[in-house]
């Protein structure tokens, strides 16, 4: 009995170190072919690095950072993406503690459009959302904001909303009693508890607004704005041909920001997610 236990867990061990390898793999080719000459990348499939003719150094590294106004794009992907993760933690913790701790018809009404939208596919709304967005003035990156809270509300209010329920409510009625507002009451007493589904909403929102190419690409004016997923197609020469240097110099650029916030929060993830399902 042991013994087949042991082997279980070595077949799932095996089986998960071949899944990490397989999603990493593309990952160490693009860092390789980042640092390889343009004219290496298609004809050396290698990871040989070593000699001259197809060792290029940070040459792709400087050409991604000095063309194609790539450091103006990255202040766009930076500030859609701290804005709206601001907006998407701060507006959707205080709705799902509100809908949490009022109860009434509407409220639960408004919890199950929240749940419902995750359901939704993002195609069924991309046809109108460019003129929707051109009407109400959102088609730059200092309103983008508003069309990620609204897309990403949905799960955050769902996270937040089950983690609320496991505070006691006895906490906040004494705050009250000692004369806190209801937004001080928010914001001294139930913000510090729920800091960890903050965090991994904070984390997943992050990720998802900076690595999004779809969205942007419907809303924003593309011969002003641009964000960094956006600016990567535009690696082109004469003749439509693509740089391939730069261009994987530019997402090895685009994919460390995330991979460094991931890792430093993945266990912040897990608590926040943890405790919002179990405690809810």
């Amino acid at each position: 009995m042991k013994d087949k236990k042991k082997l279980t867990r070595m077949l799932l061990v095996g089986l998960l170190i071949i899944l990490a390898c397989a999603w990493i793999y593309p990952i160490v080719m693009i860092l390789i072919n980042s640092l390889k000459l343009e004219s290496a990348i298609s004809t050396n499939t290698t990871f040989d690095m070593v000699n001259g003719e197809t060792y290029a150094g940070l040459e792709n590294y400087s050409k991604a950072f000095s063309s194609f106004g790539f450091m103006q794009s990255l202040g766009y992907s930076l500030f859609i993406t701290v804005t709206s993760v601001a907006a998407i933690i701060i507006l959707c913790s205080m709705c799902a503690w509100y809908i949490t701790r009022v109860h009434s018809k509407l409220n639960s009404f408004l919890y199950y459009l929240f749940v419902f939208s995750m359901v939704v596919p993002f195609q069924m709304v991309m046809f109108t959302l460019s003129q929707t967005a051109d009407m109400l003035k959102l088609n730059n990156p200092f309103n983008l904001w508003i069309i990620y809270l609204g897309f990403g509300a949905g799960l955050a209010v769902f996270m937040f909303a089950g983690f609320v329920k496991s505070i006691p409510l006895e906490i906040e009625e004494a705050a009250l009693i000692d004369g806190c507002t209801p937004l001080q009451t928010f914001f001294k007493v139930v913000v510090p508890i729920l800091k960890p589904t903050m965090v991994s909403v904070a984390i997943l929102q992050a990720m998802w607004v900076w690595n999004d190419y779809l969205l942007p690409t419907l809303v924003l004016d593309i011969t002003k704005y641009k964000t960094i997923p956006m600016l990567i197609q535009y690696f082109r020469g004469s003749y439509g041909q693509v740089e391939m240097g730069p261009m994987m110099a530019s997402i090895m650029l685009t994919i460390i920001p995330v991979v460094i916030v991931y890792i430093f929060g993945q266990k912040h993830i897990i608590k926040g997610v943890a405790a919002g399902a179990v405690k809810g």
